[in-house]
């Protein structure tokens, strides 16, 4: 990721057809190239109408500048937007003009890279920009902009201040080694320890939580020919995603559906049944469900109504040793006189439905909300990454060291030390503490223009 001061540019819109394209540009020479691509001088935070010029003195467009000089832009630098007509040929047209003006194509995520940089933004802010772009639905766009708007990041430092108290009441007492510690100094101690666990316990839950809006829960539905497993897939799409016949082996290929649960993001793949076969095309499509099966972070194996529940759950734990934990869904229910439930058998949940009418399935939605932790009523949850889930975690653990550090063995400086580690975790999450290495992978995800 190049971090140099030079100017950069890129297209910020979509490409394809649109009614706006806007190339954006970055830099100490940016006012300058914006004076050369229109003859016009650029006045702070207002759209000027203007002809866009090519290199070669010709028009290209005609659109709006706006110029917002810095520190006071998203990046910190003086900042150009040149907002032409949508379309390919023009968009890069623009483009090119600049380019060609000095400016050089920027990287991806350079823009937000520089905004982090130049502390107009910490690192938990910028991810959260590719995650309300991201975002697969209104809950996790919520919950992507709390953390734009530095909420968790407000969090994060609230738990280092309460971490930096607790090491300056340590510190004062392995200043002066004399002192014995008081009984009554131990308990507040120990109850300051406790409450900010309690913050980092919140703040862990919330992220959780936010992981999982963000990326979603990968689900696969598997099982044998004719169980109903494209029945269901359609039942939880909302529509005919998969070809639904009589005729065993209909489906081939893993198909994939994104869909959204009561705000729970669902990535969904119906596999072709699994069973022996001699035709090579669909034994190919059960080798790749088979695989799609292990990565899922649930299955649900659906059986006929009369299936025997023992005997399939003997099944699944042979075939899928090294697999996701299973949920037998027991299809069908329209064909027997008995309502939706769910059980447990050897261990295993059971879920009774019918794929074809629909009956049970807020059962089957229910459970796999409770397997993903998902609650849709907290208004606080905020857009987290499995790095900030670790940090979290490790911050959590060292507090808790240092707390028996503290109270069991009276070592100050162990305590201390472990309180140190927790402050670190915890800057990693922000960005105060991180690598080049980790910049480079966080931005790089992230698309050209931003």
């Amino acid at each position: 990721m190049n971090q140099s001061a030079d100017t950069i540019t890129a297209i910020a819109t979509p490409p394809g057809k649109g009614a706006v394209a806007i190339v954006r540009i970055s830099g100490p020479e940016a006012e300058a190239i914006s004076r050369a691509m229109t003859s016009v001088a650029p006045r702070e935070r207002q759209a000027r109408l203007c002809r866009f010029i090519g290199a070669d003195g010709g028009d290209i467009d005609q659109g709006l500048m706006l110029f917002f000089p810095g520190p006071r832009s998203f990046t910190g630098e003086d900042v150009v937007e040149l907002h032409g007509h949508g379309g390919t040929v023009v968009s890069d047209s623009l483009l090119a003009a600049v380019l060609e003006r000095g400016a050089r194509l920027a990287e991806p995520g350079e823009f937000a890279l520089r905004a982090f940089l130049n502390n107009k933004l910490d690192l938990a802010q910028a991810e959260a920009i590719a995650d309300l772009i991201d975002s697969g639905s209104q809950l996790a766009a919520r919950a992507a902009l709390r953390s734009l708007e530095g909420r968790f990041s407000d969090q994060v430092h609230a738990l280092q201040a309460s971490l930096t108290q607790l090491r300056v009441q340590i510190e004062a007492w392995l200043d002066f080694p004399d002192e014995e510690l008081d009984l009554d100094d131990i308990v507040q101690l120990t109850s300051r320890f406790d409450s900010t666990r309690s913050q980092l316990d919140s703040l862990l839950a919330s992220a959780r939580q936010g992981a999982v809006l963000r990326s979603g829960l990968s689900v696969v539905i598997a099982g044998p020919p004719n169980a109903g497993k494209s029945s269901l897939m359609n039942q939880l799409a909302g529509y005919d995603a998969a070809i639904v016949t009589h005729i065993p082996g209909t489906t081939r290929d893993p198909l994939k559906e994104h869909i959204s649960l009561d705000g729970l993001p669902i990535n969904l793949v119906d596999t072709a049944g699994l069973r022996e076969s001699s035709d090579l095309v669909e034994s190919e499509g059960i080798r790749r469900s088979f695989a799609a099966v292990r990565r899922a972070d649930r299955l649900l194996w659906v059986v006929d109504i009369e299936a025997k529940l023992a005997v399939v759950a003997a099944e699944i734990n042979r075939e899928f040793t090294d697999g996701p934990e299973a949920t037998i869904i027991q299809n069908k229910l329209d064909l027997v006189d008995e309502v939706p439930r769910e059980q447990e058998i050897a261990g295993m949940p059971v879920i009774s439905l019918s794929a074809l009418t629909g009956e049970g399935l807020p059962l089957l939605i229910a459970h796999l909300k409770r397997l993903a932790g998902f609650t849709d009523t907290g208004g606080g949850t905020v857009s987290a990454r499995t790095r900030h889930i670790d940090g979290l975690k490790r911050a959590r653990d060292s507090l808790q060291r240092a707390r028996t550090q503290l109270v069991d063995s009276r070592a100050l400086e162990l305590a201390a030390e472990e309180l140190r580690g927790a402050q670190v975790a915890l800057s990693e999450i922000t960005g105060e503490l991180t690598s080049d290495d980790l910049l480079g992978e966080i931005f790089g995800s992230f698309c050209i223009g931003k």
